[in-house]
């Protein structure tokens, strides 16, 4: 056994692509995640999507037999609010799906002058204008705030473009670095483990992205374990920037990975 496998006390899951897909709960997930509980283990799911508030993503975990409460939610939406709040400011540029402009319900939006500008995932809603709308408030001194700078993520079981791309084009045309509130930045994990009580060494990482879990994970001290679901590529295994502390070819094998005896009902 892996000696850091000893001192788990807590599991942080990625959803998408982890723990679901477009085609419902991936095998093993109910039962990975029942262990977890058995074991007595703190348990966060983690997740960056900007397109869904915490309702929908509880409702489509409970809709699938796993039962989750608005605490257990661990969101970069939520992230993201709490860091403008906790900075002071009141007036922001929204560039969110419409599902998830509740989470920012206590700030004005402002387009002429605002203090901050927030950047989520869009998807099909990215225009040039648009684009163009946050470069103007970048350069006129609004600080660039990307709820998160996934690469890409599986739609329909394809690959699509995410929020980064965007976020990495902002920046280079301002010359300014974003503040990233979601995965892979340190600070979202060392939240999710000060949610479970933790420190981060007690914690592990469960998720599809080599970059935005593993490497996120292990950035805030945490342990970063690597699934071959979801937006997994072959090729992930061989990024020189990341070695995952454990490569598991789905999150059923979770349980047996981190030594927890388990049986399903």
């Amino acid at each position: 056994m892996e000696n850091w496998i000893a001192s788990v006390r807590g599991v942080v899951l990625d959803l998408d692509g982890t723990v679901y897909d477009d085609g419902g709960l991936i095998e093993g997930a109910a039962d990975a995640i029942a262990a977890v509980r058995a074991a007595g283990l703190g348990l966060k799911f983690a997740t960056n999507t900007s397109r869904h508030p915490r309702g929908t993503l509880i409702e489509r975990l409970r809709r699938q037999g796993v039962d989750a409460a608005p605490d257990d939610i661990f969101t970069a939406p939520r992230a993201a609010a709490a860091w403008l709040a906790d900075h002071g400011m009141t007036r922001v540029s929204l560039h969110v799906s419409p599902t998830t402009v509740e989470e920012f319900s206590r700030f004005a939006i402002d387009e002429q002058k605002p203090e901050a500008v927030v950047v989520g995932d869009l998807g099909d809603d990215w225009t040039v204008e648009r684009l163009n709308r946050v470069f103007r408030h970048v350069i006129g001194g609004a600080r660039l705030v990307a709820i998160q700078k996934n690469r890409y993520w599986t739609r329909g079981g394809a690959l699509c473009l995410d929020a980064g791309p965007f976020v990495a084009a902002i920046e280079y045309a301002t010359d300014t670095s974003a503040v990233v509130t979601g995965k892979p930045s340190a600070e979202f994990f060392w939240a999710a483990s000060a949610a479970l009580g933790l420190a981060p060494a007690e914690i592990v990482v469960v998720g599809d992205d080599v970059r935005t879990d593993v490497r996120g994970a292990q950035s805030a001290g945490a342990r970063g374990v690597l699934v071959k679901t979801g937006k997994f590529r072959a090729t992930d295994l061989d990024d020189p920037e990341v070695t995952p502390d454990l490569t598991l070819d789905d999150i059923g094998q979770l349980p047996a990975a981190l030594c927890l005896k388990w049986t399903s009902a």
